[in-house]
């Protein structure tokens, strides 16, 4: 724990394009509101209000070389954090390249999550290597949860929501095609549907249609 006695809560924005991912890592993080306080929530729109860390949840996102933290940041001067089951170390290096501050994975704690955003906040770059490592399934919420979906189906669903081929997925998600097709294979068969288009509009129903909101405190 890095806070020191009477020092602020470090102001953070939440941003994914799925608003139940966003409500969800605000929720993990709404006991620890004396360290982090979550001021902007945002799906599909640049952060607006003034805050010293972007969390960037990449479920469904661009990744890697693909990731637009200007596009992101907007005005802001914050830090901009991903959030992310990948771990894969190019994919982390890539990042930070593209101006990220730190790279972070799902499974942590949301003790350990707020640890990490200290840091990045106190000017370390923290990456996978310096936090525990264990699957991040079991942190906050995706759509298709309810129905069984892993974090990584879901993810591949919504991408398939998106419009995306299958190439187009691996480049985005930065997953090798056999796991893509395999991830398909598992998820057409979770939701009942035999095709790509049932598959789409099974997602439509069911919260994979990306939302835009923002939600800011007035305080």
């Amino acid at each position: 724990m890095l806070q020191a006695m009477g020092q602020a809560a470090v102001r953070v924005a939440v941003v994914n394009d799925y608003e139940l991912v966003v409500a969800g890592i605000a929720g993990v993080l709404a006991p620890y509101a004396d360290r982090v306080e979550v001021v902007e929530l945002d799906t599909r729109v640049p952060v607006q209000a003034e805050v010293d860390v972007v969390l960037y949840d990449s479920f469904g996102q661009s990744q890697g070389r693909r990731l637009d933290v200007t596009g992101l940041l907007g005005d802001s001067h914050a830090k901009l954090v991903v959030f992310s089951w990948n771990t894969d170390p190019e994919l982390v290096e890539q990042s930070l390249e593209r101006g990220a501050a730190g790279y972070l994975t799902k499974g942590l704690t949301g003790a350990e999550l707020v640890d990490a955003l200290e840091r990045v906040h106190a000017g370390e770059r923290v990456t996978p290597l310096q936090t525990p490592m264990r699957d991040g399934d079991d942190f906050g919420r995706w759509p298709g949860a309810e129905h069984g979906l892993s974090a990584r189906e879901a993810e591949v669903l919504a991408l398939l929501c998106q419009g995306l081929g299958n190439q187009e997925i691996t480049e985005k998600a930065f997953l090798g095609m056999n796991t893509v097709k395999t991830h398909i294979r598992t998820l057409y068969r979770k939701i009942g549907v035999q095709s790509r288009t049932q598959a789409v509009l099974w997602g439509i129903d069911h919260g994979f249609r990306p939302d835009r909101s923002r939600h800011i405190r007035e305080d």
